[in-house]
């Protein structure tokens, strides 16, 4: 059994309770970063990728067993740990748990305010475009 998307948030606000500052934080960003699983470079299209963003981030979605799961890779090595944790909790839910989910490890970890503008932005854009791929997948 998959664990909810509130249950990996909950996990994710714990791990970061472990750093005591911003700069451990965005080391473990990063180190996040490395482990995501790649977009393969065919897949790397216009459509893909996610605008708002100042770097470069494409993302793919498909359904597999009634799921959504998602596959992304970034330009730029903080983005990519950020949309990294973003799937990491959306890969592999319904796409009704990832239209309805409330994304509320991003405050209590402190991310939203420790990004610039573009960033934050940028979050906003992923968030929607993982939003909106799993609405796709609810309307036939």
């Amino acid at each position: 059994m998959s664990k909810s998307i509130n249950q990996i948030q909950d996990e994710i606000i714990e791990e970061f309770a472990m750093f005591d500052d911003w700069m451990e934080k965005y080391e473990y960003i990063i180190d996040l970063g490395k482990e995501l699983p790649l977009i393969s470079e065919e897949k790397k299209t216009e459509d893909r990728l996610i605008h708002g963003c100042q770097s470069r981030v494409w993302v793919a979605s498909e359904m597999t067993d009634s799921r959504v799961v998602f596959t992304a890779d970034s330009d730029a090595i903080i983005t990519k740990g950020i949309i990294s944790l973003l799937i990491r909790v959306l890969s592999n839910q319904t796409p009704k748990d990832i239209v309805t989910c409330d994304l509320y490890f991003i405050g209590k970890i402190g991310l939203e305010e420790h990004l610039s503008p573009t960033r934050a932005n940028g979050l906003v854009g992923m968030i929607n475009r993982l939003k909106s791929d799993g609405l796709k997948q609810l309307t036939p």
